[in-house]
């Protein structure tokens, strides 16, 4: 098992462009034109060429690039007992753009059972040596909290969960089981994906909270509780990490405003190893809330954005890492893109030769400043 500790000083979240022939294979197997077992041929292919590459890149941290899932956070959810899903064509409104998502609700109460996804990871860790470690992605508890509870499935919900408490406690415990299954499987760096904190930032949220009659203090302690209680039987060994973003889809955003509201939480309270924050412009504010992180934890900060091609001015983005190091130790501090390159397989408007500069833009910048 490699000994590479994570978060390495240049790493990233974990989603690539997906590849053309991976497009249409998932284009033919749709229209029924070849089997499953084809599909998974050529998605096979297309994760070992994508892990070569991030080592020829010379990066410490592999993924697999999330080519097995359409979403970041729903295929995922789909593996839970009592979860079901739809494609009806509806979504969720980003920034001038239609994020059309399936709608994803209960059916049941949610319970873990053989996830999908650790198979998944085992594909995955067989390309792990002495310089790299496999890193997994799933959505963080407060996701799935906050994706049971939204207007659309509210009522549905309440039929299996009167109370949030108790939705929270089995998706907890489903959290828990399923880190077993990943850590038994080998997994040693997973890493939860949460826009729940980047969703309720900003005066945005805050009136949009107050509309429904809902306290918003009263949300971030659920979705601390929910996050932590899936973390309560953590092994030691083992690195979980949270990545924080105001959504990213084809290059759009969800949400804007600073991490201030919800530091005293997340940042102070949460029990990970690190946090990979987003920081890519003026819609994340300042570095202001850094001083608010635990000792025990590092911070990735995402100063290279996935959302569009240009790259960043070099002495601009080490500039800005001195800034930060103002407010939580330099040593404690890494460097990354602010998220994937294709949350959803839709992906950011940039191309895989774009996608690859980023990263090693990232990478030189790190070894410049920490080397």
């Amino acid at each position: 098992m490699s000994r590479i500790i994570t978060p390495y000083r240049y790493d990233f979240v974990g989603s690539f462009l997906r590849p053309q022939a991976l497009k249409d294979a998932k284009e033919a197997f749709q229209a029924g034109k070849i089997t499953k077992e084809e599909l998974d041929r050529v998605i096979d292919e297309e994760i070992t060429k994508v892990v070569a590459k991030q080592k020829e890149l010379g990066f410490h941290v592999i993924t697999d690039g999330e080519f097995r899932r359409t979403f970041w956070h729903l295929d995922f959810m789909w593996g839970f007992e009592g979860v079901e899903h739809e494609h009806t064509g509806k979504g969720v409104q980003f920034n001038g753009v239609l994020a059309v998502l399936d709608d994803t609700y209960l059916v049941g109460k949610i319970k873990a059972k053989k996830h999908p996804f650790v198979e998944y990871f085992k594909f995955l860790k067989q390309f792990e040596d002495e310089n790299t470690v496999a890193k997994y992605t799933i959505p963080a508890p407060a996701q799935t909290f906050q994706q049971m509870i939204i207007p659309a499935n509210y009522e549905t919900t309440r039929k299996f969960y009167p109370t949030n408490e108790e939705l929270i406690e089995d998706i907890g415990k489903a959290y828990q089981d399923v880190i077993k299954q990943f850590y038994d499987a080998g997994c040693r760096n997973l890493q939860l994906d949460d826009c729940t904190w980047g969703a309720i930032v900003g005066d945005a949220a805050k009136q949009r909270y107050k509309a429904l009659g809902i306290d918003l203090e009263e949300v971030k302690a659920q979705l601390l509780k929910v996050n932590n209680l899936a973390l309560e039987a953590k092994p030691d060994d083992m690195i979980i990490t949270s990545h924080i973003c105001r959504g990213n889809y084809n290059s759009a955003y969800f949400t804007s405003g600073a991490y201030d509201t919800v530091a005293d939480y997340v940042f102070a309270q949460e029990n990970v190893d690190a946090l990979f924050l987003e920081y890519d412009d003026e819609r994340s504010g300042g570095f202001l809330p850094l001083g608010k992180v635990s000792e025990d934890k590092k911070v990735v900060l995402g100063l290279i954005t996935t959302k569009t091609p240009e790259l960043e001015d070099k002495e601009a983005v080490i500039a800005r890492i001195r800034e930060a190091a103002q407010y939580i130790p330099l040593e404690r501090l890494c460097l990354s893109p602010q998220c994937g390159f294709a949350s959803c397989e839709i992906g950011n408007k940039l191309t895989e030769e774009e996608q690859w500069a980023k990263l090693r833009l990232v990478k030189e910048i790190a070894e410049e400043v920490w080397n």
